[in-house]
């Protein structure tokens, strides 16, 4: 009697701390859902959400620079350029990643960037190549998410000039300063693709019902700095490689991220290509004079939608160009590996203040997002992670033992060469164009009304 009263209380009191994990295990369930994200679909998002933003209202400008034909086959060109070279970061990542490891180095509180990468696998002076590319992209690209908010609800309010609506946006992003991390960008991510796909499918309806305007021509391009002025705003399109290395470090298994960024650019694609098709379409060369697309679609509630999605939107990538550079400021402080949110906030702020700055300077985001696809996207997306691959793997020892091998489908090690090598010249034959000084030229002459 007493052995059976002793198993009834043990199967109460088992029963009881499983009703107790579970309800635990409910609440950790649904802010795992919220905030903690690791998995191959939110890196998916990420990359996704990352690469399609403000640009997007640009890219029908782009077109009437250089012409729709040639708009589409760039666009498609750079972004199977742009999937590969993240590829080939990602298995830097994971080379650097897999030397440490067997040095026994922990990463728990420490988050992987690429600077650091290229400082392990190829040393100090790579470190500081990487640095300072990165840094200024992700300033710039900062900047340029702040100027896009006050020149977007300029449509909507009027009443206040747009470097007031840049004072405000500028403290409202300023926010980011208490996200810890790309792994918890989870739920941020998911909303802000399902922003920009309203934003471009609205962009491409929006056009086909309006029609074409009347005297509509399409005479892009005209000029040769025009064109490789669009060009290189394309190229900014497919640049969000600044973040790739903490996306990946963000993830629960980091080698499963090779094809991500080429699966979220294929998907880019959709968006993208018809939405500028269709307004470039019915627009045609006032696009010239109108680098902001939401300036030629009539007033409507569709349309104060879209502008408020991507006013959201614009904040969300914000926090995902300014928390590579919130990281390495903690660095430099020291306060990297603190595990206080509020102290890591308070670290964070200054990275915030000269962003802000610069948004109010400078009241344009059109030829900017043109100006640093020209000078910095072309190193940091395509030449630095092309050479960086071939000096990491120049020996056969190093390509023997490499963590991470080249697909069969590229041609193995052969292959992988081949499409390095053709990377960095198409890259250096385009600054050799000439393209930023044009583009600065074109900045000072050029009145646009955005």
């Amino acid at each position: 009697m007493k052995q059976i009263l002793k198993m009834s209380i043990k199967e109460t009191e088992e029963g009881i701390m499983e009703n107790e994990v579970g309800e635990k295990g409910d609440d950790l369930s649904m802010k795992s859902f919220l905030w903690h994200g690791g998995s191959v679909y939110d890196a998916w998002f990420s990359c996704a959400s990352n690469q399609v933003a403000q640009v997007l209202l640009t890219l029908p400008y782009s077109f009437s620079q250089m012409g729709m034909a040639s708009g589409v086959i760039l666009q498609i060109f750079y972004g199977f350029m742009g999937s590969w070279t993240a590829y080939l970061i990602s298995v830097l990542y994971v080379e650097y990643r897999s030397r440490k490891e067997k040095q026994n180095v922990n990463f728990n509180n420490h988050v992987i960037q690429w600077f650091e990468v290229l400082d392990g696998l190829l040393g100090p002076y790579w470190k500081a190549i990487g640095l300072t590319f990165n840094c200024t992209f992700l300033l710039f690209g900062s900047v340029i998410q702040l100027i896009a908010c006050a020149s977007n609800i300029y449509y909507i309010n009027d009443k206040l000039d747009k470097r007031t609506w840049t004072y405000i946006f500028g403290a409202c992003c300023a926010t980011t300063v208490f996200i810890p991390s790309f792994h918890n960008y989870r739920i941020w991510s998911f909303l802000g693709l399902g922003m920009t796909t309203y934003t471009a499918w609205y962009l491409t309806i929006a056009a086909l019902v309006h029609g074409q305007v009347e005297g509509v021509t399409h005479s892009g391009p005209t000029k040769l700095v025009l064109y490789f002025t669009g060009a290189t705003n394309i190229l900014y399109t497919f640049g969000g490689h600044a973040v790739t290395v903490e996306i990946m470090h963000a993830m629960w298994k980091p080698r499963t991220f090779k094809y991500i960024y080429l699966m979220a650019t294929l998907y880019v694609f959709t968006l993208t290509i018809p939405s500028a098709i269709s307004v470039y379409w019915a627009f045609g060369d006032q696009l010239l004079t109108h680098a902001n697309a939401f300036s030629l679609l009539p007033n409507s509630p569709w349309r104060d939608a879209a502008v408020i999605l991507m006013l959201i939107h614009q904040f969300i990538t914000f926090g995902y160009a300014c928390t590579p550079l919130y990281f390495v400021w903690e660095k430099v402080v020291g306060m990297h590996e603190t595990n206080s949110i509020l102290i890591r906030a308070v670290t964070r702020l200054p990275v915030v203040i000269p962003i802000w700055f610069l948004a109010i300077i400078f009241p344009f985001f059109g030829p900017i997002n043109s100006a640093v696809g020209a000078l910095l996207v072309t190193f940091t997306v395509y030449i630095i992670p092309s050479l960086a691959h071939i000096l990491t793997y120049r020996s056969a020892y190093s390509r023997q033992n490499a963590a991470e091998k080249p697909p069969a489908l590229v041609g193995g090690w052969r292959g992988a060469v081949l499409l390095r090598g053709r990377t960095t010249d198409i890259c250096s034959a385009a600054l050799d164009n000439g393209v930023f000084l044009s583009q600065q030229r074109q900045i000072v002459g050029v009145q646009m009304n955005i």
